[in-house]
């Protein structure tokens, strides 16, 4: 396959995770997404299935299974019926099913104690390169005092740490969500760092001290500074691309270097409060 042609092919399929992605709630059924990727509807499903690896229809149930194991963990007033619907399943007892399949417990196991090891090895939606132009700023970044839940443990028991901050939050009232800025400070790169050895701040603005609390969150600073700022739209799965930009292709292309402080994150909204294509995530870069 030509590589212009072997492009096209990639854009239409990339097209149709974004129709999807964008329209989850809706009945996506053949004719819809066939014609979205402009392939005939007699091929579509061998087409789609032969570039992502798994079938259209298991790829949505996965995005909704995603969705429905994040409000099961941080939406604890929604009952699971609700969720179950939510997620297109006509019936409880199908959607217990299907999440068990998925993710090794049950919905009402998951709610009280996720496996997110387990979570992780069996979510495993392909990766997509973000083909957007990728625009970055140089902005000066105000002094932030933060509240931090240190995590130091494997990426993929990230969200145990989260759910322990949102605790601590609710708690003590010192960092509200809905009137705080939400940061992670990513110390390492989870790809090349062993799991006991990998570091992530889950950070939350504060204009006070943090007393002594049963989470151990504490009080650190992201310092003021020049940073360059890069903006991802979608899922926090997806913003490796952007990353790896900023490091391999910005930097060596632009007079800055880099100062000495991790890279971090600014976590506009978040999931699942909005749907994952609604995220707004900043990447900042401390720069000298």
């Amino acid at each position: 396959m030509k590589k212009d042609v072997a492009e096209d092919y990639s854009e239409k399929i990339s097209r149709v995770c974004e129709y999807i992605e964008e329209h989850l709630d809706e009945d996506l059924t053949v004719e819809i997404l066939s014609e979205v990727a402009d392939f005939s509807k007699y091929h579509f499903h061998r087409q789609f299935s032969g570039y992502i690896g798994i079938s259209v229809f298991k790829f949505i149930q996965q995005l909704r299974l995603k969705r429905a194991s994040y409000q099961l963990v941080y939406d604890a007033d929604i009952k699971i019926i609700d969720i179950a619907m939510d997620a297109n399943f006509e019936y409880p007892e199908s959607f217990s099913r299907a999440f068990r399949k998925m993710f090794g417990q049950t919905p009402s196991e998951f709610r009280k104690k996720p496996e997110w090891k387990t979570w992780h090895d069996n979510y495993q939606l392909p990766k997509r390169k973000d083909k957007k132009i990728m625009q970055v700023n140089v902005i000066e970044f105000k002094e932030t005092n933060i509240a931090v839940f240190e995590h130091r443990a494997a990426p993929e028991l990230l969200n145990d740490s989260i759910r322990t901050f949102i605790k601590w939050r609710k708690e003590s009232n010192l960092s509200p969500v809905n009137s705080s800025n939400t940061y992670g400070l990513a110390y390492d790169d989870p790809k090349k760092t062993k799991p006991e050895e990998f570091r992530f701040d889950i950070c939350g603005s504060i204009d006070t001290e943090v007393p002594v609390n049963p989470q151990n969150v504490i009080k650190k600073v992201i310092p003021g500074g020049r940073c360059a700022v890069i903006r991802h739209t979608g899922s926090h799965d997806q913003m490796n691309d952007k990353i790896h930009y900023l490091y391999s292709d910005w930097l060596p292309e632009s007079p800055e270097t880099l100062r000495d402080f991790p890279c971090f994150f600014h976590y506009i909204n978040l999931f699942p409060e909005v749907p994952e294509h609604d995220l707004i995530t900043d990447i900042y870069l401390p720069l000298k």
